[in-house]
């Protein structure tokens, strides 16, 4: 996406320092620039070694020439004995210059043992000294020399003419002028000017189009607007308290900030995994990798309550995935204890509805003047609901479970459910642990309560009896047991794995099938278990160790 002006602008500033100065170069233009001069110098460097070589193959094949020019002269029995003869000018001048014209060099110039001409290509010269050296051709060797004649400079052989015996009559040299070396040179040298030149042009061509992609995706910013850019985004993205995963288009992670490994429990090293291999619960990493957008999905973790947004990267082709979450733990035990509050709020109001409705009936008993009838009738009333009160404070210790019980109790009179608990159910005040949170024992009973309220309801037309639920909470060998049985119609034993996963319920419609979750996750949070089971209805069994948090062994959950 391309950067709005106010933002390239704010880091271009940045990037320049206090004080108000040209704005560098591009990165993509400072590449550019760099890749002509290299460009650049390999061509030329190319061109000057292909010179170099072309002239060395020149000058080599021009002294095979002359060699070869030379030695035949040298070789042939006619100029053996022309050179010995009265007049050796008349014989070998015709001779020399035909040889000169059929081979292609220069000159031809023959020459007797004390250095004079005897054929040259200019008959002015002949009678007059050779001008080079002779003295390794005296001695029977061919050598190669440059020197400057009457010609100028010249690549040239000298060799000997031997007589039958061996014995040096003679010299012949053959050269080729450097001037004739170079024009041979000239036309090579312009076909490699034309290539050097076309690759020049065709790497910058190639360069240019590169270094503009290049500057298409870094937005024409230099290498410290890009520096500084990459600063603030690796301090905006540890700062931030919303968990930030990046992915690409294969699911692996790119990206992971801080807050996200804390949120998810991740480790270190997380980058270039596939998010599916991260270990996380299965509704989460369906929901990740799904196709389409997720918004204010809420999920669970192994501690957390975390809420999931995910959207594509870019606007054409898909780039990867980008998953943000927000810690929802706290908010979601807020939201249950709300939902308690505004439910004993309810029981409440039913209760003082009906405390009206048996108040008029103790009036209008005292009006008849029926003041027995209208006592026994107050006291029962008031002996049932304190029989109740009496039997949760007396039993329960612990203010929170007691005002919760007391609360439930008042939550299922309203809803026709009879609230029942167990004899066994014994909890001392300081009996729990202090690192015990009251806000997960609110979290585990109050939820376990309402979907056996939920369950009584629906199973009320199956049973004879009216809908009961009971409970049972005690601390046994060390655990504090949370137990809570219903009269509805039971979980199926194929879904016991199934009830605490995020989403599952049997009402209609959505918003359900996150209490159970929850359970499960502040039970594992604890160090304890929680177990189903069957009797007349579904009974749930939370176990909690009584022992600091530091000893307790991680939670299982599942049937007993």
């Amino acid at each position: 996406m391309p950067r709005p002006p106010r933002l390239r602008r704010t880091l271009r500033t940045a990037a320049s320092g206090p004080r108000r100065r040209r704005l560098p170069r591009s990165l993509a233009g400072q590449l550019f620039t760099v890749q002509i001069v290299i460009v650049a110098a390999v061509v030329a460097g190319c061109a000057v070694l292909a010179y170099l070589g072309a002239g060395e193959r020149a000058e080599q094949s021009a002294r095979r020439q002359v060699t070869a020019a030379a030695r035949a002269v040298a070789d042939s029995p006619s100029v053996r004995e022309a050179i010995v003869g009265p007049d050796p000018t008349a014989l070998l001048q015709p001779y020399a210059e035909q040889v000169r014209a059929d081979s292609g060099v220069d000159f031809v110039t023959v020459l007797d043992t004390h250095g004079i001409r005897l054929a040259h290509r200019d008959p002015a010269q002949i009678g007059k000294p050779y001008l080079g050296h002779i003295g390794q051709a005296l001695a029977g060797e061919t050598y190669t020399e440059t020197y400057t004649g009457t010609l100028g400079p010249s690549l040239r052989v000298i060799t000997p003419v031997r007589d039958d015996s061996g014995q040096v009559i003679g010299l012949v040299s053959s050269g080729i002028t450097l001037q004739s070396i170079s024009e041979q040179l000239r036309g090579p040298l312009l076909a490699l000017i034309g290539v050097a030149l076309a690759a020049l042009a065709l790497g910058g061509l190639g360069t240019y189009l590169a270094n503009a992609r290049l500057r298409r995706h870094t937005h024409g910013m230099g290498a410290a607007e890009l520096s500084h850019l990459y600063e603030y985004h690796q301090a905006t993205l540890h700062a931030v308290r919303e968990g930030l995963v990046l992915l690409d288009p294969a699911g692996r992670v790119v990206l992971c900030n801080d807050a996200a490994r804390e949120l998810l429990d991740l480790g270190v090293d997380v980058e270039g995994r596939p998010f599916a291999e991260l270990g996380l619960p299965q509704a989460l990493t369906r929901a990740v990798l799904a196709e389409g957008p997720v918004l204010d999905e809420v999920h669970l973790t192994a501690e957390r309550v975390v809420v999931l947004n995910t959207s594509a990267i870019g606007t054409g082709p898909a780039l990867g995935t980008v998953l943000t979450l927000r810690d929802h733990t706290e908010l979601q035990s807020l939201n249950g204890e709300l939902d308690s509050v505004r439910g004993f709020t309810e029981a409440l109001g039913a209760q003082a509805h009906e405390a009206a409705n048996r108040l008029h009936a103790v009036v209008s008993l005292v009006e008849l003047g029926r003041y027995q009838e209208a006592v026994e009738f107050a006291t029962a009333e008031l002996a049932l609901a304190q029989r109740l009160t009496d039997r949760v404070v007396g039993a329960v210790g612990e203010p929170v479970l007691a005002a919760l019980l007391l609360g439930k109790a008042a939550q299922a009179a309203e809803s026709g459910v009879e609230f029942v608990l167990s004899e066994d159910s014994r909890i001392d005040d300081g009996v729990l642990p202090p690192d015990l949170p009251a806000r997960d024992l609110v979290t585990m009973l109050g939820n376990l309560i309402d979907n056996a309220l939920d369950a009584a309801i629906l199973g009320a037309g199956d049973h004879a009896a009216a809908p009961e639920v009971t409970v049972t909470a005690r601390t046994d060998a060390g655990q504090l047991l949370l137990r809570v049985a219903d009269t509805g119609p039971g979980i199926d034993p194929d879904a016991v794995e199934a009830v605490f996963r995020r989403g599952w319920s049997t009402k209609e419609g959505s918003g359900h099938g996150l209490g159970l979750a929850l359970v499960a996750q502040a039970a594992r949070r604890n160090g304890g278990t929680v177990e189903v089971g069957r009797e007349r209805g579904a009974v749930l069994t939370v176990r909690l160790p009584l022992a600091t948090a530091a000893a307790r062994p991680a939670g299982r959950v599942g049937e007993p």
